[in-house]
């Protein structure tokens, strides 16, 4: 999958690491933005746990990339256009709001162990509680 950096993260780069996916809606909106910059103030006891963390929308890569640069994110972003990823891992849904239905991503975390098994999942998160969440899944 396309990265805001330019580069791709495969399944393979990954195989031995203890990674999360975090999936959100879209990039630079006030839950997304809430969440992304509580896991950048965060970001050392994240990865203290030896976890690799990278969100994931169906925003674009220059999308990812102005929003990974105006809030400093030290995580990369990973640009899911297709909603493959998502469709994958059952987080591309219907949602209603403001009167009108349309399919996004629900904000839903997954740890992913060094196995390459889900060892948790964060279902319908709050952009507010998802760092204190994430850190008691790590630990577990």
């Amino acid at each position: 999958m396309r990265a805001d950096d330019g580069g791709c993260v495969s399944s393979a780069e990954l195989a031995g690491h203890r990674y999360v996916l975090y999936f959100y809606p879209e990039d630079d909106t006030s839950g997304c933005t809430r969440q992304a910059c509580g896991l950048r103030d965060s970001f050392e006891r994240v990865t203290a746990t030896g976890a690799l963390v990278f969100g994931v929308s169906p925003d674009g890569v220059e999308s990812h990339a102005r929003f990974r640069a105006k809030y400093q994110l030290p995580f990369r972003l990973l640009a899911d256009e297709g909603h493959r990823i998502a469709d994958a891992y059952g987080v591309w849904v219907e949602k209603t709001a403001g009167g009108r239905t349309y399919l996004g991503n629900e904000r839903t975390t997954f740890v992913i162990g060094a196995d390459a098994t889900i060892e948790r999942v964060l279902p319908r998160v709050k952009p507010d509680e998802h760092v204190d969440l994430l850190l008691e899944a790590l630990a577990a």
